[in-house]
C-alpha cells in the first residue's frame, strides 16, 4: 500500500485528541495511521506548535523533494544559443551529437519553457485555421488529381524526385515566391518570379527546371491556386507530371505547407514585400534551412541526403 502524508483534517483531529489528553497508540487506532506518524504531530505539538504550523513547516519541506533542476555548463549553453540562432530546435541540437550535451531532449525543451533560452524560436504550436475554416481562394476548374499521381508512381512516397510545390505570398499579397520541396531529401528550392500571375510562375518554374538535368525530378503537386493554371506548359516543355491536391486538404502536401511555415520564420514573413528582393535572398534563406539537420532525416540536413540520392552525371551536371 502506498503510503499518503497527512491531510489537514487528520493534523486538526490529531491536535483535538491531544488536547484532550489521548494516548499516542488511541489516536492511531483511531486514524488509521502509525504510531511513530502521530507521535512524531504529538512530539511537535508539545513544543507548543499548532497543527498548523506542522502543515506550514511540511510544505515548506516539501519543495526540497524531487529531483533538482539541471543547469548546463556555460559553454554548452553558449552553443545551444548558437544553434539556435541559426534555426537549430532542441532536438536537433541533442540528436545531432555534434557537441556533447549533458540532458536529454525533452529536459532541453523544459528549458525553453523555462526562458532559460529563447522560446520564441521553437516551432509554432496548434493549428493556423479554427475548426470550420473554408477556403475561399480561387481554384483551377481542371487539373490533375493526386490520386493519379498514386497511381502513375506507386511507389512515390520512397522515392527520389518527387516535389510538393505551392507559394508564399507578401505584404498586401501584391508579390510572391515560389516553393518546391524534394519529399525524401526535404530540400527547399525557392524561385523569385517577376509576380504573382499564371504566366510569372509558369516562367519562373520553366527558368529552373531549364538549369537541372532533364528528368532528374519526376513530379510535382501543387495546390489548388490558380497561380499555377499553366500547369500544362511546363509539363509538356520539361516532361514533368504535374498533380494537384484536394481542395481544402493541406495535408496532403504537409511537407510544403511546414516548409513554407519554416520559410516565414526563417527570412520571409508575411510583412515582407518580395518585389523588394530578388532571388540570391530568397536562395540563401532557403540554403540556410537545407542546411539544418533534420530528426526525420536521422540529423542529416536536407542538402547532405539530397546529394547521397542523386547520381554523379546528374551531380556533375548540377555542379
Amino acid at each position: 500500500m502506498a503510503y499518503t502524508h497527512l491531510s489537514t483534517d487528520e493534523l486538526v483531529i490529531i491536535e483535538a485528541y491531544f488536547h484532550q489528553n489521548t494516548s499516542v497508540s488511541k489516536i492511531s487506532r483511531l486514524i488509521g495511521r502509525a504510531r511513530q506518524t502521530v507521535h512524531n504531530v504529538v512530539t511537535y505539538l508539545k513544543e507548543g506548535h499548532t497543527a498548523l504550523d506542522y502543515y506550514k513547516r511540511y510544505k515548506v519541506n516539501k519543495t526540497h523533494c524531487g529531483r533538482k533542476q539541471i543547469v548546463l555548463p556555460e559553454n554548452q549553453q553558449t552553443y545551444i544559443k548558437e544553434k539556435v540562432a541559426q534555426g537549430w530546435t532542441p532536438d536537433v541540437i541533442v540528436g545531432r551529437q555534434e557537441y556533447p550535451i549533458d540532458c536529454s531532449e525533452r529536459t532541453l525543451y523544459r528549458m525553453f519553457k523555462r526562458q532559460v533560452f529563447d522560446i520564441s524560436v521553437l516551432p509554432m504550436k496548434g493549428k493556423r485555421n479554427p475548426n470550420g475554416y473554408q477556403e475561399r481562394r480561387g481554384r483551377q476548374a481542371f487539373k490533375r488529381n493526386i490520386a493519379e499521381r498514386d497511381n502513375d508512381y506507386p511507389t512515390c512516397k520512397n522515392e527520389f524526385g518527387h516535389m510538393e510545390g505551392d507559394t508564399i505570398v507578401g505584404v498586401r499579397h501584391k508579390s510572391a515566391v515560389v516553393t518546391l520541396i524534394e519529399r525524401m531529401s526535404k530540400v527547399i528550392i525557392t524561385l523569385k518570379p517577376e509576380g504573382r500571375t499564371a504566366k510569372d510562375i509558369e516562367t519562373a518554374i520553366s527558368v529552373w527546371l531549364q538549369n537541372v538535368p532533364k528528368n532528374l525530378f519526376k513530379s510535382i503537386t501543387f495546390d489548388c491556386g490558380k497561380e499555377f493554371s499553366n500547369w500544362r506548359t511546363i509539363s509538356n516543355e520539361h516532361d514533368i507530371s504535374i498533380y494537384f491536391a484536394d481542395p481544402g486538404t493541406p495535408s496532403q502536401r504537409g511537407l510544403n505547407e511546414h516548409s513554407n511555415g519554416l520559410l516565414r520564420r526563417g527570412g520571409l514573413p508575411k510583412e515582407m514585400d518580395f518585389n523588394q528582393v530578388d532571388q540570391a535572398f530568397v536562395s540563401s534563406v532557403a540554403s540556410k534551412r537545407n542546411h539544418i539537420p533534420r530528426k526525420s532525416l536521422n540529423y542529416r540536413t536536407p542538402l547532405e541526403v539530397f546529394l547521397s540520392l542523386v547520381g554523379m552525371d546528374n551531380l556533375s551536371s548540377l555542379i
